[in-house]
């Protein structure tokens, strides 16, 4: 991988870096690492913003722009939009709901089957985690001292979640389904709402 794509896809990972976090972490020069985000800055991809600090001159973090976050492709977003927009069109929006239902239908028995040998929460979650990053969300499970926290910093659905954001609701019901009544799951950031990324807290109910 290119060193401008490991920059690229550790903003998507992790949001706003420094140029001297970036360097430690790729191995490279401070100056190096500027070099490549002015680059990346003169494309579009990203952009900055100044950090006060109690002494010393502020610290500059960069992060993806809107064009950046656009190198992250859907999968075949546009074909997506199109289907759905013929299933709305020939059986209108009772139809494309119940094509939404299925697909949730589908997706939950398929992560129910993989989750049967589970025996606790922690498994459920890291396992669930392993599968989302599978499928291209950039997936990964945080624990603090309020529980779980699924961090999904991509979405591979995410225009045609703009376009039908009941499958957005779909995918947090089908969480819900599975971790059951005992747990309560919240979606605390959502991509379609110009967050950086989606997150859901897991918590005891």
């Amino acid at each position: 991988m290119k060193t401008i794509d490991k920059i690229l896809q550790r903003m998507k990972r992790e949001g706003d870096v420094t140029a001297k976090e970036l360097a430690q972490e790729l191995n490279l020069t401070t100056m190096g690492v500027r070099q490549h985000l002015q680059g990346l800055e003169e494309s579009g991809l990203v952009d900055f913003h100044d950090v006060k600090v109690k002494v010393g001159r502020p610290t500059r973090h960069w992060r993806l722009t809107p064009q950046g976050h656009s190198q992250f492709t859907d999968r075949h977003g546009n074909l997506i939009i199109q289907m759905l927009d013929s299933v709305e069109a020939l059986f209108g929006a009772s139809g494309l709901e119940k094509v939404i239902n299925q697909r949730e239908q589908h997706t939950f028995v398929q992560y129910q089957q993989a989750l049967a040998q589970c025996e606790n929460l922690k498994e459920k979650l890291e396992l669930l985690t392993t599968l989302r990053e599978q499928e291209g969300y950039m997936a990964e499970l945080l624990h603090d001292e309020q529980g779980y926290l699924l961090v999904e910093n991509h979405c591979p659905i995410c225009h045609a979640a703009k376009r039908c954001p009941s499958l957005c609701q779909s995918e947090l019901n089908v969480f819900q389904r599975l971790l059951g009544n005992e747990y309560l799951v919240e979606r605390n950031d959502h991509i379609i709402a110009g967050e950086r990324r989606c997150a859901y807290r897991i918590m005891n109910n």
